[in-house]
């Protein structure tokens, strides 16, 4: 009888192993997926190198569900530039277009406003209360590139959660049954 329990001893010592096998496998994808994230935070500029395009008001340029990569540098921003920004009081960012610029010469700040293709007016009802202009500090980046649709993935994940928590359920399972 002390085989049996020898040989038991010896297949529980190696589920263990596989299942911290898989931890560590787990934590250096997310590792791995985090400094990609900062690598490209660092060399685009962007405090957000990509976002995803959550309504129709950049229609026929841009699409609901369309990834758009984003770039910040020192160049001044101008009028026709798509830019995304924060509105102060808002947590979601919002993608539009630069249509007017106005710069004080005696600070050299800018001052931006902007407007999506599709809508009628500008975004002065979007930004904060009484705020009439966006400054530097307000955007977030340029659109420099695109894939259209792709986007499609994080806005199902957040507006039907279900099938968020479908993908983590079906991605935990596949770690703890993999073999290797």
């Amino acid at each position: 009888m002390g085989w049996v329990a020898d040989s038991l001893d010896s297949i529980r010592s190696c589920q263990i192993r596989h299942v911290l096998t898989q931890i560590v496998s787990l934590g250096m994808i997310v590792t791995s997926a985090l400094i990609v994230w900062k690598g490209l935070t660092y060399v685009t500029g962007s405090e957000s190198p990509v976002v995803v395009v959550l309504s129709g008001s950049m229609e026929p340029g841009f699409k609901r569900g369309d990834i758009l990569f984003l770039q910040m540098n020192k160049d001044p921003i101008r009028v026709g530039e798509i830019v995304v920004f924060n509105v102060d009081g808002r947590d979601i960012p919002i993608v539009h277009r630069v249509i007017k610029v106005h710069e004080r010469h005696n600070t050299g700040e800018i001052q931006i406003l902007t407007k999506g293709d599709n809508n009628n007016d500008d975004d002065r009802v979007l930004y904060a209360y009484g705020q009439l202009w966006l400054e530097q500090h307000h955007i977030m980046g340029r659109a420099v590139g695109f894939l259209p649709y792709v986007g499609w993935v994080t806005i199902i994940m957040t507006e039907k959660p279900i099938f968020k928590y479908l993908l983590i359920g079906a991605l935990g399972l596949l770690i703890i049954t993999s073999k290797e």
